[in-house]
């Protein structure tokens, strides 16, 4: 995948790792649906849920690129991210990261820097994650906790930090 620079990114370097995010663009959509397909297959098969036509479709119909972000690593394409707004805040969606990058701190930078932003606009931000995700403990180191649930998904929201401040969540 070709990741040119033509709007200037993010530089980051806080987890010994270069990386950045850079907006996406209509043409990125297979990569980031072949992404979504290799990282998402162990927890769908685990569920009786992978379809390998099913697990690209769903994220080609529902493509933003407009909210998301390509993630970067060492120069090279390394995942995606979508922080869409909603009515009541924020929705953060296909975060997805290359297996050779996961477990190196680069979801937990992402998220704080996705993070800060809703936290200075004072807005929550929601999402789903797949019952029994390692992915779910990531998210809760950073705020997140378990609104409701259902067989194959857990709904979880984080709350603004101000407003976690204020009702003592921290």
């Amino acid at each position: 995948m070709e990741t040119k620079k033509t709007q200037p990114g993010h530089q980051y370097t806080e987890t010994g790792l270069a990386w950045s995010m850079l907006p996406a663009r209509p043409m990125d959509v297979d990569a980031i649906a072949e992404l979504r397909a290799t990282v998402m297959r162990p927890d769908l098969e685990r569920l009786g849920r992978y379809d390998e036509h099913r697990v690209r479709r769903r994220f080609r119909d529902s493509f933003s690129p407009q909210h998301t972000s390509i993630i970067t690593a060492a120069g090279s394409f390394a995942g995606s991210v979508t922080l869409r707004p909603a009515e009541d805040g924020h929705w953060l969606e296909h975060f997805y990261l290359s297996p050779h990058v996961q477990g190196r701190g680069l979801g937990s930078a992402v998220l704080r820097t996705l993070l800060a932003g809703t936290d200075a606009a004072a807005e929550p931000v929601r999402l789903n994650v797949l019952q029994g995700s390692p992915a779910r403990r990531l998210y809760e180191r950073h705020g997140f906790r378990a609104e409701s649930q259902d067989p194959i998904d857990i709904f979880m929201l984080r709350l603004p930090l101000t407003s976690r401040t204020r009702q003592g969540l921290l």
